[in-house]
Parts: structure tokens; sequence; C-alpha cells
């Protein structure tokens, strides 16, 4: 590889990234996120699933490195993401997404339901 050449990512690690990006509970509780730190309560609210399923998600992406947390007052604890470029990710997404989301929206492949690889 010369010096301008692109660094490339361990296939296997950025595809555990990306299966983990494609929970819809996962998603749409980094998406809350990207307007700021949260508390589980207004993330049970805003993703509209019990506080034991945003916990549990919670906890898996803090522990994958992707959500840091803080201790607030009266036991609270508070929820921002943890890298600015998973950040650049998520809103490149939405572009992305309102560019091409009808056709996504639309596409019969199997492979898309994850009915390739049991």
């Amino acid at each position: 590889m010369s010096a301008t050449s692109p660094v490339r990512v361990d296939i296997a690690v950025a595809a555990r990234l990306f299966h983990g990006l494609s929970d819809p509970t996962r998603l749409s509780i980094l998406l809350e996120l990207l307007d700021g730190e949260r508390r589980v309560t207004d993330l049970v609210a805003a993703v509209g699933s019990s506080q034991s399923n945003v916990s549990n998600h919670l906890a898996c992406l803090r522990e994958c490195g992707l959500v840091v947390d803080r201790p607030g007052e009266r036991r609270q604890v508070f929820y921002s993401i943890a890298h600015p470029q998973l950040r650049e990710v998520l809103t490149a997404s939405e572009r992305l997404l309102a560019e091409a989301g009808h056709e996504v929206r639309l596409c019969s492949n199997p492979l898309m339901d994850g009915a390739c690889c049991g």
C-alpha cells in the first residue's frame, strides 16, 4: 500500500459494526442520541419500547464502544454517542436514505432480509 492508499478495515469487524447498527431498537436509540445525551427514560419514550429492552440495548452499545454514559443526579445515567465518526455515519445514512430509501424499501432480494447465511 502506498502512503496515500486508504487503510483497509477488517471486514469481519466492519460487518459486526453494521450488524449492530441493523437492529431497529439500537438504531432508534443512536438516532435519538444524535440530538445530544439522553436518560434511559427519555430513550424509552422516544423509542417506544420497555425500559428493560432499552437498557439491554444501551448495554450492548456501551460494551461495543458506541455509546458512553455518565452519572447524573438521583441515580440517573445520561448516554451519548461515543465517537464523532459514528455521528457522521448516522447522518450520512440519513442523507443516503433520503436519496435511495425508496429503492431500499422496495428491494425484494432475500439477502436484504438476512436469509443468506442462517
